[in-house]
């Protein structure tokens, strides 16, 4: 993420300093340097969006030598880290097991999910308002 967003409107999503193949060698010690490393990649990317101006969506940019308008380019690497992030999920299912708790609606309780969110009126509204 930092070096894909990363003064990313006049430089190439891939800087000449990621070392790529590290980035598969475990070297955190703990979840704090874990949270760290997650934490410092989305403030990155958030800082990069926050400066986006309308006119900016549609400038070109580049991954590896590959054009992208900006709007194209945030949602390729959106789409890239949902696939990472369900890898951790599946990771975190297998690993707890039976004490996994679910992200949305547990198992075996979607008709009752259902039927609450049906009884109430339509509205507009952001989804996550309800967490």
């Amino acid at each position: 993420m930092l070096s894909r967003w990363t003064n990313f409107l006049a430089e190439d999503g891939e800087k000449e300093w990621r070392q790529r193949d590290d980035e598969f060698i475990d070297t955190l010690q703990n979840k704090t340097e874990i949270i760290g490393i997650w934490n410092k990649g989305w403030d990155c990317l958030f800082q990069a969006l926050n400066c986006l101006t309308e006119a900016d969506l549609e400038k070109i940019i580049y991954i590896r030598n590959h054009g992208h308008t900006v709007t194209e380019a945030i949602n390729r690497q959106t789409m890239h880290y949902a696939y990472h992030i369900g890898q951790m999920i599946l990771l975190g299912k297998l690993l707890k097991g039976e004490n996994w708790q679910s992200l949305s609606i547990p198992k075996g309780k979607s008709k009752a999910y259902n039927k609450d969110k049906f009884s109430k009126d339509k509205t507009q509204r952001h989804f996550t308002e309800d967490l």
